[in-house]
């Protein structure tokens, strides 16, 4: 019998330590993803960037931003590498791309190379922050790491 009750208890006891453990789903958001990882594609005039600001504060850029569904401002330094870019340094200067992060979707943030036209000098305007592909992908966070 008391075999018996030592077993009870130990199950009874992990059950508690496990629950204690596990987030519920009251301590979890929905939450969208922002990508700035994919691998360039020259041939369609698409560079890597670097997000340098998320919402006006300084941020250490990283692959992925899982952020709850709203208005962001991302700013965005691009890394184009390509012969046919003309300007000076001084006209490589960052540009602001704002996304309406909606649930379960990845974003991919690229830089457009703009080729209509030979850019010279200190024109600016030879790329634009683009996102480059859309896809559904189930992202959910704790209340936690919610940004604030």
């Amino acid at each position: 019998m008391r075999t018996l009750f030592t077993a009870i208890f130990a199950v009874v006891s992990s059950g508690i330590l496990l629950q204690g453990c596990a987030s519920s789903a009251n301590d979890m958001l929905p939450c969208g993803t922002v990508a700035a990882y994919l691998a360039p594609e020259p041939q369609q005039n698409k560079y890597r960037v670097v997000v340098t600001h998320l919402d006006n504060k300084a941020v250490i850029s990283r692959p992925t931003y899982q952020l709850v569904p709203g208005r962001y401002e991302f700013k965005l330094a691009e890394l184009i590498d390509s012969s046919s870019l003309k300007v000076s340094l001084a006209a490589r200067k960052t540009k602001i791309l704002v996304i309406d992060v909606k649930a379960d979707t990845l974003y991919h943030l690229a830089a457009r190379f703009n080729t209509d036209k030979i850019y010279l000098g200190l024109d600016e305007d030879y790329w634009q922050p683009i996102i480059a592909a859309q896809e559904h992908k189930s992202c959910t966070m704790a209340k936690s790491r919610q940004q604030g």
